[in-house]
C-alpha cells in the first residue's frame, strides 16, 4: 500500500453511476494510503438519483470517508486554484460529456471548474476514463488531452466490444498506482490496457 500521508487529493465524481460501487471501494481503500482527500460532485453527480442508488447517499458516503463536506458548487472549487488545495486531482469517474469540456476549455460544474483551477498550479490531473463514446465521437478529445501538459489517464480499455464497441473503461486497480506515478510527473504504461471483456 501507498503512503500518500500530507498529500492532498480531490477526486471528482462525475454521473457515470454504473461505477459508483466500485469507485467508492476505491475511494475508501485510497483513505488508507493516509491521504487527505476531498470530493468534489459534478450537478449531475450531486442530484441525480439512479437505479444505482439515490444522490444523497453518496454524497454522505463520500463525506464518511473524506470527514468533509463534497464540493458541489462551482464558487466551491474556485479557490482550489488560487489557494492552492489540492497536490493532485482525479476525476473519478469521468464521463464523455465531462471529457470534452474539459478538452474545449469548458468549466460549468464544479468538477470542471476544479480542474480548470487545480492545473492554473501546473499540477497533475488524473482522469479515470468511463464513456461509452471512447472511440467515437470523444476519440479525439482523449487525443486532446493525452497530449496535454499535466494530464494523466489511469490506463483504460474496451469492456464490451461486442454490444458497446466504442466503450472504454480505466482499471480500478491502477488508481493508485497512477496517482504514484503522475505526482512524479509520468504517465503510467501502457495507456490502452484491456480490461475484463464482455463477450
Amino acid at each position: 500500500m501507498y503512503d500518500f500521508s500530507n498529500i492532498n487529493i480531490g477526486i471528482g465524481l462525475t454521473g457515470s453511476f454504473c461505477t459508483y460501487d466500485n469507485i467508492f471501494k476505491a475511494l475508501e481503500h485510497l483513505a488508507k494510503t493516509q491521504a487527505n482527500i476531498t470530493a468534489i460532485f459534478s450537478n449531475q453527480a450531486a442530484t441525480t438519483d439512479s437505479r444505482f442508488g439515490k444522490s444523497e447517499t453518496f454524497l454522505q458516503r463520500a463525506k464518511e470517508i473524506t470527514h468533509k463536506n463534497p464540493i458541489t458548487t462551482i464558487p466551491g472549487a474556485e479557490p482550489i486554484g488560487p489557494k492552492g488545495l489540492l497536490d493532485l486531482l482525479i476525476i473519478a469517474p469521468c464521463t464523455g460529456n465531462t471529457l470534452s469540456k474539459l478538452a474545449n476549455g469548458i468549466s460549468d460544474t464544479p468538477v470542471l471548474m476544479a480542474a480548470k483551477a487545480h492545473l492554473r498550479n501546473n499540477r497533475p490531473l488524473v482522469i479515470f476514463l468511463s464513456t461509452n463514446d471512447a472511440l467515437g465521437m470523444n476519440l479525439k478529445n482523449i487525443g486532446i488531452l493525452l497530449n496535454t501538459k499535466n494530464i494523466y489517464f489511469v490506463p483504460f480499455g474496451q469492456d464490451n466490444y461486442v454490444s458497446k464497441p466504442n466503450s472504454m473503461i480505466a482499471h480500478m486497480d491502477l488508481i493508485e498506482d497512477t496517482i504514484a506515478m503522475a505526482l512524479k510527473g509520468k504517465q503510467i504504461q501502457p495507456v490502452i490496457k484491456s480490461p475484463h471483456i464482455k463477450e
